[in-house]
């Protein structure tokens, strides 16, 4: 199954990067969709994209950039109906019919739209059965609209190539650092400090005091931009205003829990083994928390320790499985473990005591994230 991931219409710190990491993660292209952009703002956002990237990168506006910049593709659209002159590189097309499907099928590839209701316009509502779509040749067509990780069988059921993602792909970039805490004490120096994702875990609270927690850290999170995650409690996303969730092995199926919170929740699951992360991939998890790197006191019920060489095997079963979800380290990780866990391949790192025992939340949280960029 194909993967083409459309940038989001904004543009956002470190766009770049997570455009590399999508393609170095296995997605077949990633289209930059900014309407209303200027072309200035789009070539300093290419500029910054290291060359042997931009084969994969396919342009909705601005054409002539894709050919100064030497991008793979061009995206036909009803504001750009036509190629740039001379131009020999891909030429892909959006569709919203099955006319259309017919009357483009020369070009290379296509994309279909809307498959199923679109995460990121709200109203825009499913357009077509699997009923309409089962006499119609869909080679190099990609549907496109409320395309989820956990539908993406139902797309190949179709018989769609691929499926094009918005929502979809961005809404769990994935932050270097994740910040696993009990309260909102301190937190705002933690956010101060750069971090971006924010995970609450209270085990033993009783519903209410959990959530009065919870929204003085929702707040915060919103403050700051960041990504503010519920450990376990589903039935508390909506009322906590929080991003998602994140489930251990013992609590709520990950497929039970999508469908309750829906396509734009993000929902991350714990994993210990290469059978745990593909398990949680076939269940629509959004990211996995892999652990634990070693010994630590701040979770009962300790998974065996992996260690370095656990991360190592694990996260080569998953490039040579094609498994295409990130990958998060957690348990017991000190500063120098960065480098290896990141030379490992892991995304990043969730942490608690590494910050919680520090003399500053607000200093220690800034060495993470140098030291991990570094």
């Amino acid at each position: 199954m194909k993967l083409i991931a459309i940038t989001t219409p904004n543009f956002w710190q470190d766009e770049d990067l997570a455009i590399c990491r999508l393609l170095d993660c296995g997605w077949f292209r990633v289209h930059i969709r900014k309407p209303g952009a200027t072309k200035a703002q789009l070539s300093e956002l290419i500029e910054r994209i290291p060359h042997r990237y931009r084969p994969l990168i396919s342009l909705h506006d601005h054409f002539d950039l894709a050919i100064s910049c030497g991008l793979g593709g061009v995206h036909l659209n009803r504001r750009n109906q036509d190629p740039p002159p001379g131009w020999s590189g891909l030429i892909s097309r959006s569709c919203h019919s099955i006319e259309e499907i017919k009357q483009y099928s020369s070009l290379d590839y296509l994309t279909l739209s809307p498959i199923y209701d679109s995460i990121s316009k709200p109203g825009y509502k499913s357009r077509f059965t699997p009923e309409d779509l089962i006499n119609i040749n869909l080679k190099n067509v990609y549907a496109l609209g409320g395309v989820t990780f956990s539908r993406l069988q139902d797309v190949q059921d179709m018989g769609f190539t691929g499926a094009a993602m918005l929502s979809g792909a961005w809404k769990t970039k994935m932050e270097t650092l994740q910040y696993i805490t009990q309260t909102d004490a301190g937190l705002e120096d933690v956010l101060r400090g750069g971090c971006r994702w924010v995970q609450l875990r209270i085990k033993d609270a009783s519903d209410d005091a959990f959530t009065q927690t919870a929204l003085r850290i929702f707040q915060l999170c919103r403050k700051y931009n960041a990504t503010f995650i519920l450990d376990d409690r589903v039935h508390l996303v909506s009322e906590t205003g929080a991003d998602g969730v994140h489930l251990g092995k013992n609590d709520m199926p990950i497929r039970e829990a999508r469908e309750i919170l829906g396509p734009d929740k993000i929902i991350g699951a714990t994993a210990n083994t290469e059978r745990d992360i593909l398990d949680a991939y076939q269940a629509g998890a959004d990211y996995i928390g892999l652990g634990p790197f070693r010994f630590t006191k701040t979770k009962k019920g300790l998974s065996p320790i992996l260690g370095l060489d656990g991360y190592k095997r694990i996260m080569r079963y998953c490039k040579e499985s094609g498994l295409r979800i990130p990958v998060v380290a957690i348990g017991g990780i000190l500063l120098e473990d960065l480098t290896p866990l990141r030379q490992a391949g892991v995304e990043g790192i969730a942490v608690s005591g590494l910050i919680l025992n520090s003399d500053s939340k607000e200093t220690i949280t800034k060495e993470i994230l140098k030291k991990w960029k570094n």
